[in-house]
């Protein structure tokens, strides 16, 4: 498939398609009469991206963890960290959010309580 056939079947936005060939990850050239052909791995690995993505890691996170996955062996130890850097920081922002909720549940308490 082509990056255009990529991009509608699997909903993927075509800067994100063209960071991963930008990466160079690929085993072999995969370019065919001037376009870039996905194959099976290809899209394996662009789910990964699109997880990665969506999780809220930065485009230079994802490379690194990509490069790890595809260029390090043993690198296992190296992406469970990564990922649990990564959870730290979500868990981080949700207890903040937890008590910006808080903070805005009592306001409407004392609304409520004034009469206000």
């Amino acid at each position: 498939m082509n990056k255009k056939e990529v991009s509608q079947k699997y909903n993927i936005p075509i800067r994100i398609l063209n960071e991963y060939e930008s990466w160079g990850l690929c085993d072999v050239v995969k370019i065919v009469m001037g376009e870039w052909q996905y194959d099976d791995q290809d899209l394996k690995r662009l789910s990964t991206i699109m997880a990665l993505h969506d999780i809220g890691f930065r485009n230079k996170e994802i490379e690194q963890y990509m490069r790890l996955l595809l260029e390090t062996p043993n690198s296992k130890q190296a992406r469970i960290d990564f990922l649990t850097k990564k959870r730290k920081s979500k868990l981080d922002e949700i207890h903040l959010q937890e008590k910006q909720l808080e903070r805005i549940d009592y306001l409407r308490h004392e609304i409520n309580e004034r009469k206000f």
